[in-house]
């Protein structure tokens, strides 16, 4: 079993959102059409969680950040019921295979300008 924690705030990522690469690198064309859908403040919550998502994922993988693993690569959908669930594609799928990770489960939270996510594999 591996384990990934992440915390940040909405507002750190503010800068790096307003680059379409950095935009594109690290979210899944779903994500970023689903935070279009949303007000400014909302969006940028909702990607920050998202980003606070893949960052814990990337620790479970025994990754980081630009270390062959692409962001976007890990996708955060919702079940049915709401909760949060990842699909791994394409680099992140074979850093998953790579550590014996078949299935991450994740969790998120928001509290004013904080985000928390947990990530874990087996």
């Amino acid at each position: 079993m591996r384990l990934g924690i992440d915390l940040a705030t909405r507002d750190e990522l503010t800068r790096l959102l307003a680059r379409d690469w950095f935009r594109r690198f690290a979210f899944a064309r779903a994500e970023l059409d689903h935070a279009a859908t949303l007000a400014a403040g909302r969006a940028a919550e909702f990607l920050a969680g998202r980003f606070a998502v893949k960052e814990a994922v990337l620790k479970v993988l025994g990754t980081g950040l630009f270390q062959g693993v692409v962001p976007s690569h890990i996708v955060v959908t919702r079940s049915g019921s709401g909760e949060p669930s990842i699909a791994l594609t394409a680099s992140a799928a074979e850093a998953a295979q790579a550590v014996g990770v078949s299935h991450v489960t994740v969790s998120i939270t928001h509290k004013r300008d904080l985000v928390a996510a947990v990530a874990m594999g087996w």
